[in-house]
């Protein structure tokens, strides 16, 4: 990250909360403060509003003004907050950790909670007490901070996603219940399958009915390896 000083700020977001395919990365951009209104011009904006191209553009652009870092949850990790209702406590400790890590003495974050005051001090319970932290809904949206620090979580993970797809020798799509492409792999190569393998979010509705339609194809051929 950015090197340590009262005038880093760092911006703080998720990419992949709701897939049902691989990790939910959490990503931080931190910049020194003079550099602020060097990051539309570099390309900070929402990913989500991005081209997957875009994106990597865009990240290539903002490495040459700060600092990226991230922390990558598995989907076990996430299958087990989700079964004590802890996915926000999980995000917040991450969120956390990229603060302390970044030196930042101003984090700005893209709220995870319904109520961004609360996420907020659920983050300065892991962030070490340096950083002054402002959480907001929308933030990837407003801020160009936490644009970057979105473009930081997508791109890593749209990497994972894609290094998927190389090893199965398939297309596995985004990952999201929304994209026709995932739902038609999972049910071709999970839902059939003994245990769905380690990189499938067993928790997600979504999957669970997906393994209940029992597809006929497992994905034994395609796993063995992990």
């Amino acid at each position: 990250m950015a090197r340590a000083g009262p005038n880093v700020v760092v911006g703080v977001d998720e990419a992949g909360r709701g897939s049902l395919l691989g990790p939910l990365v959490v990503g931080a951009f931190a910049v020194p403060e003079d550099r602020l209104e060097e990051l539309t011009a570099a390309g900070a904006a929402d990913s989500k509003q991005l081209s997957p191209g875009a994106r990597e553009r865009a990240y290539r652009s903002l490495r040459a003004l700060g600092s990226a870092d991230s922390v990558s949850l598995g989907p076990a990790t996430i299958d087990r907050a989700v079964d004590v209702h802890g996915l926000n406590r999980l995000e917040a400790s991450a969120f956390g950790r990229l603060v302390a890590r970044s030196g930042a003495s101003v984090a700005y974050l893209d709220a995870c909670d319904v109520n961004a005051a609360r996420f907020a001090r659920e983050v300065a319970r892991h962030a070490g007490g340096r950083a002054r932290l402002v959480a907001r809904h929308h933030a990837d949206r407003d801020l160009p901070i936490v644009g970057a620090a979105s473009i930081v979580a997508k791109v890593r993970r749209d990497r994972w996603v894609a290094g998927l797809a190389r090893r199965l020798a398939t297309d596995v799509g985004s990952g999201y219940p929304s994209d026709p492409t995932t739902i038609a792999f999972v049910r071709r190569f999970v839902g059939a399958a003994p245990e769905p393998p380690r990189w499938v979010r067993r928790s997600w509705s979504t999957m669970q009915r997906v393994i209940a339609d029992r597809p006929t194809r497992t994905l034994e051929a395609f796993d063995r390896d992990g």
